[in-house]
Formats: C-alpha cells, structure tokens, sequence
C-alpha cells in the first residue's frame, strides 16, 4: 500500500491509497471494502499483465475495511499490514489512511 496526498475540488485533504495484487489466472479482479459500500463492481482493478493487478483510489483520512475480489472469491489482500475479523469466520483487511 502506497500513500500520496492531494486536496480535491471542494478543498478537503484526499489520500491515495494505491493497491496492489498478483493472482496468475484472474480474469477480473476488484476491490470492495466499507468505502465503498462492498461493492466491487465500483471499484474494479486494472490489469498490468503477468497476473498483476493495481487500483488507485482517493479516500480521506479515516480507517476502512476491503476486500479482494478475484474472479468472485472474496479474499484478503496478501500484503495488508492489519487484518480485523468480519462476521463471517473471516478476516478483512484494513487500511488507515493518515491526516
């Protein structure tokens, strides 16, 4: 996760919040957490080739929860720092975006 800073056009502070994620024989991927309602369909990453994936998104600075989503199967991401337990027997992965 890579963080970068920029105001947005009604002057509130933004973070970008870059993911990253390899999955060799993905043929569509997203990302869906609490800042976006759990909806991958609104969040899809873009393909790099080689099985490597990227999503930038703009989020003030808060705490969130996400998940990827990889041809259909929910699963943490791999190179989250922290993890928090979801309803469902699982983890999420969390992301903090600082001020």
């Amino acid at each position: 996760m890579l963080f970068r800073s920029k105001k947005v056009g009604n002057g509130s502070a933004t973070r970008s919040l870059r993911v990253e994620f390899s999955h060799p024989t993905a043929t569509a991927v997203a990302i869906a957490g609490s800042f976006n309602d759990w909806r991958p369909d609104s969040a899809p990453m873009v393909a790099l080739g080689n099985g490597r994936w990227l999503k930038e998104l703009a989020l003030p600075p808060g705490t969130y929860e996400y998940l990827i989503v990889a041809d259909g199967k929910w699963t943490p991401d791999p190179s989250a720092k922290e993890t928090a337990p979801n309803p469902f027997g699982g983890v999420n992965s969390l992301a903090r975006i600082p001020k």
